[in-house]
């Protein structure tokens, strides 16, 4: 630890508390997770729906695609309703009626103000005193069961192919006979009502649901809890106490002369000659690049289905490539590029890191790896067809088709394959990083300790998203889904990235040794201290407790606080390619660096608090504002890293090629200008609309067909085509670049260091 133990106890003190919350609300989330009962029965003790029933039905749910096909419990797709929110209005209304029609003759809305008045005491009395009783049965009243038998059929028809309802189809996106067999769409109502239960029934001993409230539903009094105003103020107040104490050490803590070294005359990295392993990674970039384009083309036809459901431009498309399979798609080849280049960075610099040199069989591990990620993709895109075609057998779904759950869809085995395929690459990464921890010489290790810290937890958390199974409870289900989407993208992702830029910037002479470490380490120890309990703000309303609410919101409000601050790491990085004339060969990796800081600040720290207060996401979970955070912090943030990385490892491989200055200014602004245009034109205005319509009358209203297909925001929908084109046009630009250089003529020059390289971790002597 030398100089810089205080950072390594304080990043170890960050872990072990952190963990420690994740953990015991981990133990929370398991042991208070609202039941399935047994049986749901009628007053003579019939039974009705069991638990296998909800079970059969969450499966079969699974196969349409699940959570790219409309949402539960608000996490999901956006264009076809949550079923939670839509199921429970739509039966709230039918026994409304049917209870008026019982007691005065008319239906509710012809009942007068007193009448009103006894009838929705009445509902909201059963409604939200319906628990189980001491044999885990539910008891259900005949006009509840009425009210369900009345609304049922809809979804049944809905999902098959019932005629009355193709319009509907149409605008939620959904192919005709979603679900073929009538008795899968039986069982798929079951899971439904079981959600709205759920979402209705207060928690024993509590004046709020399983769900807390959520959602906004004023039939029965669903609004904000107490506890969740309060640790809404108190996450605003630990933002802003975070901000101030980070400027206070950031003013009287940083010293200003730690900040750069003197610049070397030449490229230290053009002194090392390239490894066979390092000359493979060429074929890395064009997979990234091939996924990418492929992920925007498929993103805009996604986005077109919004505004024709079922057709692109008049052509009938949706039963051969319906939403939910090209949304699957798109979200999952942004993944698989992203991490690409992620893993594509790591393997270039192992060499480095291995002291110019590449382990035993390096180059081998890394045309293995390539194979099997390209097997990963084909496979899983392939399953995910016939499993949403129905091609595939209810049996295999889960383990080879889809798993039906937003961001992790891939069927099981595929998963094992990507996580072994991980796991593959921290082997790789290891054999170039012990050897350079264990040498005696090359003197501060703590640099490279930190470095390969975030690739350990890279390679291994991605394994938490093997914790649950097809009938795993949805609440336990969703704890560990945020673990990899949240914990592992979000946290260790960001750590890695910005150890890696650190480490590079350090052996390119750009910034010194000590600044190098000390900021790598305490800005881990930042992302992790917001990030890691941070999970749970995606977990409020997912069947949680209250203090599953205040530590997520609590931390998660600390997430924002080191991107107050990327303003000045984003001019940082500018001036860098000032500083000597050979890093204007870096230019456009460093724009994109720049790019990340500012998307940081803008997508994952205005767009992200903005729905992350406990009261703001009661009302905003699953509407487009969450699509505006969301492709703000993903292709703003990670995106732009994946492309930073991309362009830089290529720049090093392809040593005697230069960028195509009007190709790559055209990608990169028309990327940034496409992402601009697409959230002020369409993502943020639908958003804020749709606040509007959930604040006043519900979330139902806010995704209903009749909300969401008036006429100026299907006018907002089809706008955005004109930001979807411009994204693509820089996205193929890029891909050209990249693809440019990686057919390009190699160097036939071994870049051999004519003088001793000023690094600790790069050879001292030439290598061959």
């Amino acid at each position: 630890m030398g100089e810089y133990k205080k950072y390594w106890w304080g990043l170890i003190a960050v872990l072990v508390i952190t963990f420690t919350f994740l953990g015991w609300g981990g133990v929370e989330v398991y042991r208070t997770a609202p039941p399935i009962p047994d049986q749901y029965i009628d007053s003579s003790g019939k039974v009705l729906i069991t638990e296998e029933d909800i079970l059969d039905g969450q499966s079969a749910w699974q196969r349409t695609g699940g959570q790219q096909l409309g949402s539960i419990l608000g996490h999901g797709a956006y264009q076809a309703p949550d079923w939670t929110a839509d199921w429970l209005h739509r039966e709230l209304v039918a026994w409304l009626d049917i209870r008026a029609q019982e007691l005065y003759g008319h239906d509710f809305a012809a009942a007068t103000d007193d009448q009103k008045a006894v009838l929705s005491a009445q509902l909201k009395k059963e409604y939200r005193g319906s628990n189980t009783n001491a044999n885990n049965q539910v008891v259900l009243s005949d006009t509840r069961i009425a009210a369900i038998n009345e609304v049922a059929p809809y979804y049944i028809g809905l999902y098959g192919n019932e005629p009355s309802l193709q319009k509907s189809r149409e605008n939620f996106a959904m192919k005709n006979n979603t679900l073929a067999d009538i008795e899968d769409r039986q069982k798929l109502t079951n899971f439904f009502f079981w959600t709205t239960w759920v979402a209705s029934t207060n928690r024993p001993g509590t004046d709020a649901t399983y769900t807390n409230n959520w959602p906004h539903e004023p039939l029965i009094d669903n609004v904000p809890t107490s506890e969740n105003i309060m640790w809404s103020i108190a996450s605003v107040v630990f933002l802003i106490a975070g901000v101030g104490f980070l400027i206070w050490g950031w003013s009287f803590l940083r010293k200003e002369e730690d900040v750069k070294e003197a610049t070397a005359s030449s490229d230290p990295l053009t002194k090392v000659a390239l490894t066979p392993s390092q000359k493979a990674l060429a074929k890395y970039g064009v997979l990234v690049v091939a996924l990418f384009v492929f992920q925007v083309f498929i993103g805009g036809f996604v986005a077109h289905y919004t505004v024709e459901g079922q057709e692109f431009y008049g052509i009938a498309v949706s039963d051969y490539f319906p939403y939910s399979l090209v949304r699957t798609w798109h979200i999952q080849a942004a993944l698989f590029w992203i991490a690409t280049a992620f893993l594509m960075a790591g393997l270039y610099l192992t060499p480095l890191i291995n002291g110019g040199k590449d382990p035993k069989y390096q180059k081998l591990g890394v045309d293995i790896l390539w194979v099997a990620l390209i097997l990963v993709v084909v496979g899983s895109f392939v399953s995910q067809y016939f499993a949403i075609a129905g091609i595939m057998p209810a049996k295999y779904n889960f383990w080879f088709g889809h798993q039906g759950y937003e961001f992790i869809d891939l069927g099981r085995f595929w998963q094992i394959l990507k996580w072994v395929g991980i796991l593959f690459w921290l082997v790789l990464m290891t054999r170039g990083c012990l050897p350079a921890l264990r040498r005696k010489e090359g003197g501060d290790k703590n640099l490279l300790a930190i470095f390969f810290a975030s690739v350990v937890c890279v390679g291994l958390f991605y394994g938490a998203g093997l914790f649950y199974g097809e009938r795993t409870h949805l609440t336990i289900m969703e704890y560990w889904r945020w673990w990899v989407v949240h914990l592992w993208v979000e946290g260790f992702f960001e750590v890695f990235a910005t150890v890696s830029l650190a480490f590079i910037f350090y052996n390119l002479g750009l910034v010194n040794k000590k600044i190098a470490t000390g900021s790598a380490i305490a800005s881990a120890a930042l992302f992790m201290l917001g990030g890691v309990p941070g999970t749970f703000h995606h977990l409020y309303f997912s069947g949680t407790t209250t203090p599953v609410m205040a530590i997520g919101a609590s931390f998660s409000a600390l997430e924002v606080v080191p991107l107050v601050v990327l303003g000045y790491e984003g001019y940082e990085h500018w001036s860098m390619q000032r500083q000597a004339p050979w890093m204007n060969k870096l230019k456009w990796p460093i724009m994109c660096f720049v790019a990340v800081a500012f998307w940081n600040m803008l997508g994952a720290g205005v767009f992200g608090f903005m729905i992350n207060p406990p009261v703001s996401l009661f009302y905003l979970q699953g509407l487009n504002t969450t699509a505006t955070h969301s492709h703000a912090a993903l292709f703003g943030v990670y995106g732009f890293l994946a492309i930073g990385f991309v362009l830089l490892v290529m720049r090093y491989i392809r040593p005697d090629y230069v960028f195509s200055e009007n190709l790559i200014k055209t990608g990169f602004w028309a990327l940034n200008a496409g992402l601009v245009l697409m959230i002020v034109t369409s993502l943020l205005p639908i958003g804020i609309f749709q606040a509007h319509a959930s604040m006043t009358e519900g979330l139902w209203y806010a995704r209903s067909e009749g909300f969401l297909q008036q006429d100026f925001l299907v006018t907002l929908r089809w706008i955005r085509t004109f930001a979807d084109v411009i994204f693509i046009t820089g996205a193929v630009c890029v891909a050209l670049q990249v693809v440019k250089f990686a057919f390009a003529k190699p160097s036939h020059a071994n870049y051999q260091p004519d003088s001793p390289v000023n690094s600790d971790n790069l050879p001292t002597n030439t290598v061959n």
